[in-house]
Parts: C-alpha cells; structure tokens; sequence
C-alpha cells in the first residue's frame, strides 16, 4: 500500500509561528509514516537535484508555503528534512523538543549544540572544534555532505539539534555565512566552556529573512 502523503497544511496558522518551525513540524508529520521516513532518507547529504524520492513529500508544503524561491533556501529544506528522516530511534523517541516556545535569540544554533556535546563528552574538543572551523570556511555545497555524520553523531550523543534554527542558517549560507559563521563560533565556545546563555541572533540578519 502507498501512504497517502499528509496535507501540506502548516500545523499552526499563528502568524507569530515562523515558516521554519512549521516546516518542521511538517517533516515530523511525514516521518510517522516508515515508508515516507526512509524516501526522506534516501536524499541525506544530496543535492536537490538527486533527491527524486523526496519530491513527492517535499513539493506541496514547498509549493504552499515557501516564499524563499533561492536555490539555497531550497536545498536547506530538503537537506533538513532528510537529516530528520535520519534520526537514530533513541532521538525519535526522545522528549518533544520545545524549542520554538523559546525566544528566537535565545535558541541553540549547530554551534552551541557542538559545545554542548563537548561539555557533555560526546565529542572530543579537537574534532568538534576542528569539524566547526572547516564548516566556517566553506561553501554550503562542501558544508551540506558532510551534516549527516556530525549530525547523527550529536543525536546518538543526546544532544539536541534545533531543526528550525539550522534550516534558516543553511538557507542564508552563501549570502551571509560570516554573519553566521560568527554565531556558531561564539555558541560553540559559550557551551563548550559551560555557559548556559547563548549569542542574540544578528537583528540585521533578522531583517533580511
């Protein structure tokens, strides 16, 4: 049997809601079905162009909600949707995350979730560190292959990763990833050293979204 593929409807129509958090809150809807999760799967560290599976699932949310037409905001939400899909089970079976009630600037980025799994001994500092100075340098095109072996090995770790907050930084990659670059440095260390509050989110990049 074919799963039908859930409405694309946003779970919430509150303006106050932002379209990343509803994205999610979508993915998460799709992932109950087995079959839904693995083709979201199947499109892990891929260019859009090479994720037919995930077209069916991803086109109407996409075609009824995205009003961010760039090739990167497209990318960002295929590649955050599979990473989703990919989930070891002891993350999916995880607490709800109640990320989107926080304030926006106050919500981790990838980052502050390096530094928690450094604070946590989920990761070694030099390779948390190391993996985050080479993600900073790079394009989003050499930053997206390589998410879904860090990512997983954060969840694995039971460190959090607030879906929302990486798709609107990986759609605004390439047009300000210094701005964002900065961030993720200034959470990492803030976390990795044990404290608790994190940078403000840029308000001019705020602006630009």
């Amino acid at each position: 049997m074919t799963d039908s593929v859930p409405a694309a409807s946003a779970p919430s129509t509150s303006s106050s809601v932002r379209f990343s958090d509803r994205f999610v809150a979508y993915v998460h809807q799709v992932c109950a079905s087995t079959q839904a999760r693995a083709a979201l799967r199947r499109g892990l560290g891929l260019p859009v162009e090479r994720c037919n599976y995930m077209h069916r699932y991803l086109v109407p949310w996409l075609r009824d909600h995205d009003d961010q037409h760039h090739h990167d905001a497209r990318r960002a939400y295929y590649a955050v949707a599979s990473l989703i899909a990919a989930r070891p089970r002891s993350a999916r079976d995880a607490t709800p995350d109640e990320s989107a009630s926080v304030s926006w600037y106050e919500r981790a980025n990838l980052g502050a979730s390096l530094g928690q799994a450094v604070a946590k001994g989920v990761l070694k500092e030099n390779s948390a560190e190391s993996a985050l100075h080479l993600m900073v340098r790079q394009s989003s095109d050499a930053v997206h292959p390589g998410l879904p072996a860090l990512v997983r090995q954060l969840l694995a770790g039971g460190i959090a990763v607030d879906w929302a907050v990486l798709l609107e930084d990986l759609a605004w990659w390439n047009r300000s990833r210094d701005r964002i670059a900065t961030r993720w440095l200034e959470s990492y260390f803030r976390a990795a050293g044990g404290t608790t509050d994190l940078a403000p989110s840029d308000s001019a990049e705020e602006n630009d979204r």
